[in-house]
């Protein structure tokens, strides 16, 4: 079998991000339509991450956000997106590298992405705590995150 010198799985990846990135502009520019809402997980512990020092040390290695009623100032950059979410009545700015991104899930139309990081010891997946803020609750709680139904691009691959 020839050697893929392209890098193919990377550029997909790449592509995907991209959709992420889509998605975060339309919000920060629009709002949030309907139902629609995302979960974002991330890596605390990527380059690049800039989370309040006690947020890293309770979600060490992976964290997962909820963008629905409570968020504020959602500002998407080239490289990162920055936003301002409550933790325990505080507000707190988040900055995340689409690089840290681990997974991407809108629940409403049942979209998900899940993509591989350098420092990723284990793919994001159901069952791991989830920090929500949800409309009416300032403080965050812990949630179990839905099992979901992980498609891997190598089904679709010709053999």
């Amino acid at each position: 079998m020839a050697q893929d010198l392209f890098d193919y799985g990377r550029m997909v990846e790449t592509a995907l991000r991209g959709v992420v990135r889509e998605a975060l502009v339309r919000a920060a520019r629009d709002g949030l339509p309907g139902s629609h809402h995302f979960y974002v997980s991330f890596r605390t512990d990527a380059p690049g991450v800039a989370v309040p020092e006690y947020l890293a040390k309770e979600y060490a290695g992976e964290m997962t956000i909820v963008l629905q009623h409570q968020f504020w100032d959602l500002e998407v950059e080239e490289q990162h997106f920055s936003v301002l979410l409550s933790f325990h009545n505080k507000p707190e700015r988040l900055t995340i590298p689409f690089a840290a991104i681990t997974a991407f899930a809108d629940p409403s139309v049942k979209f998900g992405l899940q993509f591989q990081t350098p420092e990723a010891a284990a793919p994001a997946a159901a069952g791991l705590p989830v920090a929500v803020a949800a409309a009416g609750e300032p403080e965050p709680k812990l949630e179990k995150r839905p099992a979901a139904e992980i498609v891997t691009l190598d089904k679709f691959r010709k053999r």
